[in-house]
């Protein structure tokens, strides 16, 4: 019911949002994946082969598998994906040179600001836009749960919303960006879907609010620095 639930949510508002599935996901689930792009609204982007830790991994499989991810989303979607965001945001030595030989626009797994950025590496640009996430807007901290484990939901829902809504208001004063980590099987959930609309009409309420897919947010960043470079 997660995904529906996501979805009809979204719908109402009529609010696009980016979809990271790992690609081994989007093959056993195809029906969701054609559900999330049934609207022409959201993103599907990358996010794993199955899950797999990044820096766990030798340079070539790590190429072989993000390939193969980047591969099996643009035949179930029929289009390129246009980003990634790494599985457990973990980045290798070999992810981003990975990143740039997939010729994708930007990645969305580091922390280095709170507002979008150009990733450099040796001290010199990449064109790869970095929409930087941030564990305390990501749902799993708060809801996570694990039965061989002590990790526990531990934070009643209306008091992540109370943080989310401090965070976002934080960030339209200072004309920052806002952007939520939020996985189905943790935010799907009847009480959390109802905090998650509580926090949507939050921001409603603000007027000049731009609702839009990373993908969108990346092509608005990469124009304006490209802008930056002309002579």
């Amino acid at each position: 019911m997660a995904i529906p639930r996501i979805l009809a949510l979204l719908d109402r508002y009529k609010i696009p949002a980016s979809f990271f599935v790992p690609a081994v996901s989007a093959l056993l689930h195809e029906e969701e994946i054609k559900a999330i792009l049934a609207k022409e609204r959201h993103e599907i982007g990358m996010h794993g082969w199955i899950h797999e830790r990044n820096s766990l991994l030798s340079e070539e499989e790590e190429r072989e598998l993000m390939q193969r991810s980047y591969d099996t989303l643009q035949k179930l979607t029929g289009k390129a994906p246009a980003g990634i965001r790494t599985p457990s945001w973990d980045f290798s030595l070999s992810t981003l040179k990975i990143i740039k030989e997939l010729g994708l626009l930007y990645d969305s797994s580091l922390m280095a600001d709170d507002r979008p950025y150009e990733i450099l590496e040796d001290g010199q640009p990449t064109g790869v836009v970095e929409l930087p996430v941030e564990w305390l807007l990501d749902d799993y901290p708060y809801f996570g749960f694990s039965r061989y484990a002590s990790i526990r939901p531990h934070i009643a829902p209306q008091d992540v919303f109370s943080i989310w809504a401090a965070e976002f208001d934080k960030a339209f004063q200072e004309g920052t960006f806002f952007i939520l980590t939020m996985h189905p099987k943790i935010i799907g959930h009847r009480s959390r879907i109802v905090m998650l609309e509580k926090l949507i009409q939050h921001i409603l309420a603000y007027e000049k609010v731009w609702f839009a897919t990373h993908e969108d947010i990346a092509r608005l960043v990469s124009q304006n620095t490209q802008k930056l470079r002309l002579p």
